[in-house]
């Protein structure tokens, strides 16, 4: 079964800037989809944007025009290029394929805040 290892959270300032990476310790080449999700505090973890293998992204609407999903097969990892970050973008960040079929890794927090 894939492993999934988040990284690249941290605390930053409202309209301040992360990208986060995730790592898979198998080929996600096979995957038809892949996708960044999040988990804020007494929330639901929700889907905030997918990439297929074509490489067609989709995004929440409240993350839209702000984020940015990539992937790179050769490498099995997928990235999430967040901008213009806002104080309800704090939560804690997954990623996993879509639909979900791979244990939830750690995550990776992301706290925006001044």
């Amino acid at each position: 079964q894939v492993q999934l290892v988040e990284s690249g959270g941290g605390l930053v300032q409202p309209g301040g800037s992360l990208r986060l990476s995730c790592a898979a310790s198998l080929s996600i080449f096979r995957f038809a989809a892949m996708g960044w999700y999040r988990q804020a505090p007494g929330k639901q973890r929700e889907l905030v944007a997918g990439i297929n293998s074509g490489g067609t992204t989709n995004y929440a609407d409240s993350v839209k025009g702000r984020f940015t999903i990539s992937r790179d097969n050769a490498k099995n990892t997928v990235s999430l290029q967040m901008n213009s970050l806002k104080p309800e973008d704090t939560a804690v960040y997954y990623c996993n394929t879509r639909p979900v079929t791979a244990s939830w890794g750690q995550g990776t927090q992301v706290t925006v805040s001044s």
